[in-house]
């Protein structure tokens, strides 16, 4: 198979519309039938249902509650990360099913699992080389794209938190869910075929040239050879640290986290829907947008210039022509992410991991890209969560310690397992389960909710932002 196929069929730079309709079609669904459902809540309350339901905090103890979250915990945090999703969606009906949290509390809960995940998967990203190439396997361009929006999208999502109705947020998981984690299935078995070609064709070649060696030292016996050309030296963990380490991207990454995090805690101490508080809310998006912008016309103008010179050499491990409309695409996609994920409870991987898989990234590559991002999105959440109150330190500190562990070693297996049996689309299917298995838990536990709801004529609606 010639090297240009590389391990995706290339898409012209063009992200699929399939997926693109997937994203775009559950936001759309789901708030139409909100709106025709919406009536006037019913005197004296809300639901204990509805968005603002009661907080409810179990005590760190140790129990079989405890016990079965962690061992729950751990290996979600282990495929999340693998795959690039994170696994909220796992954590999110374990932590409200399990061991007792309100549904609103165990999504800030979920997000400290996220990032506490993301933090020791990307510290061993770091100490990683590419698969084929002497470049960062974190692909900081992409990065750069994508983290802006995904950030601005998380504050959205966790602003939306507390006017969605519940079922509005099961009927997002579903499509949403579904739709990624099927697409990405199919983009695995697609890779294992070509993966299995390119194993026959290397066997087939090293059967003949060991054939041939067989055959020439039948003539000549005596002869002693010397390798031509002496095996690359094996690289150092700091040289494969420097390798990996771009210090202008990680400052800008950092620059734009700073800037969501102060304005997150001025909007703190300002009055809920005060003019300071939507000015402050307001401000979010020139930052992001700014970064965004830079970023897409770096991109694009590079881009041109290439394709001006004949230079078709891979970008972003697929032969990506970036465009006007490819890169509102992208930011479409990443704000919808992070809404999502704001929503959910997840760090926007189950939007995100799935689309660098699209435009062609090769799976380690996408899910250390993707992991990146959401070290800075989720922990972006859980300083909004934190000012918001909405979890215990005692649990939150304690998930962190359980999904750190999970993060690491999960990563660590798992790239054993696809260096030894030469297949990386093993990544491929981890993230297709994992987004599977979130859609199920989730999905059936908001259906079984909803119904509950629907059977008591209770609210369906939005409730109001700022409703105390």
């Amino acid at each position: 198979m010639d090297s240009s196929s590389s391990y995706f069929s290339v898409y012209n730079g063009c992200i699929p519309k399939r997926f693109i309709v997937c994203l775009f079609s559950a936001a759309t669904i789901a708030i139409s039938v909100t709106f025709f459902l919406s009536s006037e809540p019913p005197h004296g309350g809300h639901s204990k249902l509805s968005s603002r339901s009661p907080r409810v905090w179990p005590k760190l103890e140790a129990n079989w509650r405890s016990a079965l979250a962690t061992i729950i915990g751990f290996l979600g945090s282990a495929f999340g990360t693998v795959g690039g999703v994170g696994g909220g969606g796992i954590f999110v009906p374990m932590l409200n099913l399990i061991v007792g949290f309100d549904t609103k509390s165990a999504a800030a809960l979920s997000k400290c699992m996220i990032m506490g995940a993301s933090a020791s998967s990307v510290w061993y990203n770091l100490r990683v080389l590419h698969p084929s190439k002497e470049v960062p396997i974190i692909d900081y361009d992409l990065a750069l794209l994508f983290q802006p929006m995904l950030m601005l999208g998380i504050t959205i999502g966790v602003a939306l938190s507390v006017v969605f109705p519940y079922w509005l947020i099961s009927v997002l998981i579903i499509i949403l869910f579904l739709g990624t984690s099927s697409r990405s299935f199919f983009k695995g078995i697609q890779m294992w075929k070509e993966e299995t070609i390119v194993k026959m064709e290397t066997e087939n070649r090293e059967k003949e040239a060991k054939a041939r060696s067989e055959r020439s030292s039948d003539v000549i016996m005596d002869s002693v050879y010397e390798p031509l050309l002496a095996p690359p030296p094996e690289k150092s963990g700091i040289e494969i640290l420097l390798i990996n380490l771009r210090w202008k991207g990680i400052f800008v990454l950092v620059l734009v986290w700073l800037s969501f995090l102060l304005l997150q805690v001025l909007k703190n101490g300002t009055e809920d829907c005060s003019t300071i508080f939507w000015l402050l809310n307001i401000l979010q998006f020139p930052a992001a947008l700014s970064v965004f912008g830079w970023e897409a016309v770096r991109l694009w103008r590079e881009s041109r210039a290439r394709r001006q010179r004949g230079d078709w050499a891979c970008v972003c491990e697929a032969s990506i022509e970036w465009s006007a409309l490819q890169l509102i695409l992208c930011a479409l996609c990443g704000l919808l992410g992070g809404t999502v994920g704001g929503l959910l409870g997840s760090g926007g991987g189950f939007v995100l991991g799935p689309l660098l898989l699209e435009i062609g990234v090769v799976p380690q590559v996408a899910s250390a890209t993707a992991t990146f991002v959401m070290l800075f999105s989720s922990s972006l959440s859980v300083v909004e969560f934190y000012f918001l109150k909405r979890f215990p330190m005692p649990y939150a500190l304690y998930l962190i310690a359980v999904s750190m562990t999970a993060g690491f070693w999960g990563q660590f297996l798992v790239r054993k397992l696809v260096k030894f049996l030469k297949r990386a689309s093993i990544i491929v299917f981890i993230l297709s389960a994992v987004i599977f298995a979130s859609a199920l838990t989730m999905g059936v536990v908001g259906a079984d909710k909803s119904i509950y709801m629907i059977k008591h004529h209770e609210y369906m609606g939005f409730l109001t932002f700022c409703q105390n």
